[in-house]
């Protein structure tokens, strides 16, 4: 089995839920304090060894590829001004990781697991890779990305995916698990329920936007017809290659999972973040004491 190396972001959503007048603008450019969404994902990406980037786009998020690109602009101007570690931190972005930039087409199918397709002429049939959604940002003091690629090399799964567990009455809002009962490794998984009502959850562990997948799952992809919504769900290729007996674990993680997909938990991500930076969170607890 080759190494994990590549980690293929889902970036070709249709704009944000909250920002309708900016329908092209991508949710992964909205800012999290001075740094878009996406720089946090290639930050634990890269963090965990991911060497190669590929970004699934679409037409209209050019602010993606010029975000990872070098601005001559930009640094001629943090220079002129004598801002030298604004200048540092802008010329570090490029050289983050190799950049790969494909656009996702029109014709193929709404979903999650869409950008699959476009991306299975760059991944090796022999190759297993990161796949991450893109409004799901993590905390922790080793990588989520890094936790699971650990898991997947020791237990040669087909699929290892993150899980966190929410509070029950919270469970409807995401998928949920249900664990095999007697498999080699406990967090082996029969299937995923997706959004169910709480007294119907097999499990309150949740699914996000962390995943390692083999090239097994590229090729389920394109088998896999439309489900909920005519929308093409990576639930559902999980729930076919387990249901085909395929070693699929849902993995708990160590670490915060946030998700910044609506205004509220935008918000709250921001603050958090916030409060891991010693150059702001003195003065932001000061004021949300004064005005709260």
């Amino acid at each position: 089995m080759k190494k994990i190396t590549k980690a293929v972001i889902a970036a070709a959503g249709y704009g944000t839920r909250f920002l309708p007048a900016t329908k092209n603008q991508p949710k992964e450019m909205l800012p999290i304090i001075d740094k878009p969404i996406i720089h946090y994902l290639v930050e634990e990406a890269v963090n965990s060894g991911i060497k190669d980037i590929i970004l699934v786009t679409r037409s209209g998020q050019s602010s993606l590829e010029d975000y990872f690109d070098s601005n001559r602009e930009l640094e001629y101007e943090l220079e002129k001004n004598k801002k030298s570690k604004r200048l540092r931190e802008i010329k570090k972005i490029p050289k983050m990781a190799n950049f790969i930039y494909v656009r996702q087409k029109g014709d193929l199918p709404y979903g999650n697991a869409t950008p699959l397709f476009s991306v299975r002429s760059i991944i090796d049939k022999d190759e297993p890779f990161v796949y991450m959604f893109g409004d799901d940002l993590t905390i922790s003091d080793v990588p989520v990305v890094k936790q699971l690629k650990d898991v997947y090399e020791k237990e040669k799964a087909t699929v290892v995916f993150g899980v966190q567990e929410v509070p029950r009455e919270e469970v409807h809002k995401y998928g949920t698990v249900r664990y095999k009962k007697g498999a080699s490794y406990k967090y082996e998984i029969e299937e995923t329920c997706e959004k169910v009502p709480p007294e119907k959850a097999p499990s309150r562990n949740a699914t996000f936007g962390r995943f390692i997948f083999s090239y097994e799952v590229i090729e389920r992809a394109l088998k896999t017809p439309p489900g909920k919504d005519n929308e093409l769900w990576v639930g559902d290729i999980i729930n076919s290659l387990a249901d085909d007996g395929k070693k699929v674990i849902a993995q708990p993680v160590e670490g915060e999972w946030h998700t910044t997909g609506d205004p509220l938990n935008h918000l709250k991500t921001s603050f958090r973040f916030a409060l891991l930076r010693d150059d702001i969170k003195k003065e932001l607890k000061k004021y949300l004491k004064k005005n709260i």
